[in-house]
């Protein structure tokens, strides 16, 4: 069974209508910022803001075109593995696409060991706080026998 054919990077009709829509949106939201930057309650927030979406429309292009090439290079990438019998000289080197190992500060383990001091603080710290809340319930005016604790 072969795979099915993969779909041109070019043929994708759902995502150029949305990178259209969007960047039709952040001008159209652009240009109300500018309205409202000309209006007499027009603030330099908006003039701001009326700057600001045109920047994103182009962002929203940009992203396509950048993902356009990075799947255009993937497949071939792709071809080359499939064709290592013919070498070919790559016209740009390919960048890594992960991290390499070693390159970032490993992350600390955690200690398994039982420590005694700690496991001795931790018991005179859960003795405070039984007798914290002995005191307040005395406080409350309870007596120790109408209350009901659990130990877990």
């Amino acid at each position: 069974m072969s795979a099915p054919p993969r779909r041109s990077a070019h043929n994708r009709p759902a995502l150029i209508a949305l990178v259209i829509v969007a960047a039709l949106g952040c001008l159209a939201l652009g240009w109300w910022q500018w309205q409202r930057f000309e209006s007499s309650s027009g603030t330099g927030q908006n003039l701001g803001y009326a700057l600001q979406w045109p920047l994103f429309a182009g962002f929203a292009v940009f992203a396509y075109f950048r993902f356009v090439r990075l799947e255009r290079e993937s497949e071939a990438g792709d071809n080359q593995a499939q064709a290592a019998a013919k070498p070919r000289r790559a016209s740009k080197p390919v960048a890594p696409r992960e991290i390499p190992e070693g390159l970032l500060p490993e992350r600390p383990k955690a200690v398994r060991a039982e420590d005694p001091v700690l496991a001795e603080y931790n018991k005179y710290l859960a003795q405070l706080h039984a007798n914290d809340i002995d005191q307040q319930v005395r406080e409350a005016g309870q007596g120790a026998r109408d209350t009901e604790r659990s130990a877990g």
